[in-house]
């Protein structure tokens, strides 16, 4: 019987197993941007970050700044949490310059508490620190947790809702 010589030509051997490991990748790659999941967590995270800056935007004002603030307020909402920001936006004014604070948000942390993505709905729970600051003494310091609702519009999503989130035990 004859002999075969083989030669294993590392170079070869490097090539075959380098475009292996390419078509493996690329067809993973193709699969993760096709697949259902990658889009629901980018919408997912969308929501996260509208809500997020949405509950900062509502819970920062400053009273030298009033217009520019209920601006962002204004631009952050939809529905009737949009309308009743509108309609309140003179008495609004009237407190704040009255009260001469400052109050400034900063998000501690979030998460998407429901999410129904075709609907165009989405739910976040955010928690952050409000400094609130007078034209006399301390400025006070407050964290809280709110819960949001969030309505996607041609501008992305807003907030359609917001209040506390209860704290503690609430059951009775």
């Amino acid at each position: 019987m004859a002999r075969v010589r083989t030669t294993r030509n590392p170079l070869v051997v490097a090539a075959v197993v380098l475009t292996v490991a390419a078509g493996w990748g690329g067809w993973s790659r193709y699969d993760a941007a096709h697949d259902g999941s990658a889009a629901y967590a980018e919408a997912r995270d969308a929501a996260l970050a509208a809500g997020e800056q949405a509950v900062q935007n509502m819970n920062t004002l400053d009273h030298a700044q009033v217009e520019k603030g209920l601006d962002n307020w204004e631009e952050s909402t939809t529905g009737d949490l949009h309308r009743q920001l509108v309609e309140g936006r003179d008495a609004f004014v009237k407190q704040i310059e009255a009260a001469r604070t400052v109050s400034t948000a900063r998000i501690l942390s979030g998460a998407v508490t429901e999410l129904d993505d075709r609907a165009g709905k989405a739910g976040v729970m955010v928690a952050l620190r409000v400094t609130v600051t007078a034209p006399e003494g301390k400025p006070a310091v407050k964290e809280s947790r709110m819960l949001g609702q969030l309505t996607r519009t041609s501008e992305g999503w807003k907030l359609s809702a917001l209040g506390q989130a209860p704290v503690g035990n609430t059951a009775g």
